[in-house]
């Protein structure tokens, strides 16, 4: 069971190398926002959503309402429930409290990251404890860092931190990309979500876009 523990970590190590200079750069950006370190602590303790919070803190420095600020984060937030159903099939043996404990810690990074695992068998609940309380730990402490740091830095984008976000998820889709079918799928999703950018609001047009792919990839497996 302790070998489990020590796997997790090990998946958890790309993630949370990956979150030291995004939080870093969310940090910068909500402290110039007027948030506290307390402020951020919380935030990646109770949120833990990088895009969620780069897009609540800015809501919150322009003074949108508290309403406003949770459905644009509950909407950017949607995709956690495809993840969670691709997950699901992996996850049956597990129980219930367990299964709470787990979905608190599924971000887009820790879903690549555990996947794999749980898809080659019957992941244990240890490998998702280890995977998740680094990568959350690194987290919190990278954006923590980021806000004491962030008082010294005009003008951020300079830098380009406020593109670390961005960047990071580009350099996680090139790493899951290692076939036709990934290519394929990765494609339609980029160009659907800019072309349903003209037709829906709020957000909707990453959730139609990745579903829209999702379902480009399943249609491809039937023809292999």
């Amino acid at each position: 069971m302790k070998n489990e523990l020590i796997k997790g970590w090990k998946a958890a190590v790309p993630v949370a190398l990956g979150y030291l200079p995004i939080g870093l750069a969310f940090g910068i950006l909500a402290a110039q926002q007027g948030m506290t370190a307390a402020d951020v602590f919380f935030m990646s303790l109770l949120v833990y959503a990088g895009s969620a919070q780069f897009i609540a803190a800015a809501m919150i420095a322009s003074g949108a309402a508290a309403a406003a600020i949770i459905f644009t984060t509950f909407l950017v937030n949607l995709r956690h429930l495809l993840m969670s159903a691709s997950l699901a099939p992996f996850l049956k043996h597990l129980s219930t409290p367990v299964l709470s404990l787990i979905s608190l810690g599924i971000t887009d990074e820790t879903y690549a990251a555990g996947y794999p695992e749980a898809s080659a068998g019957k992941v244990s609940a240890r490998f998702y404890l280890g995977l998740n309380s680094l990568s959350q730990a690194s987290w919190i402490a990278s954006t923590v860092i980021g806000c004491l740091l962030g008082g010294g830095i005009s003008s951020p984008e300079k830098w380009g931190l406020d593109f670390a976000l961005p960047a990071m998820f580009i350099g996680l889709l090139f790493m899951q990309m290692k076939s036709r079918k990934d290519i394929i799928v990765a494609l339609a999703g980029g160009s659907l979500s800019l072309a349903f950018t003209f037709l829906l609001k709020d957000n909707f047009n990453i959730i139609a876009a990745t579903v829209a792919a999702a379902f480009v990839g399943v249609c491809l497996d039937d023809e292999a």
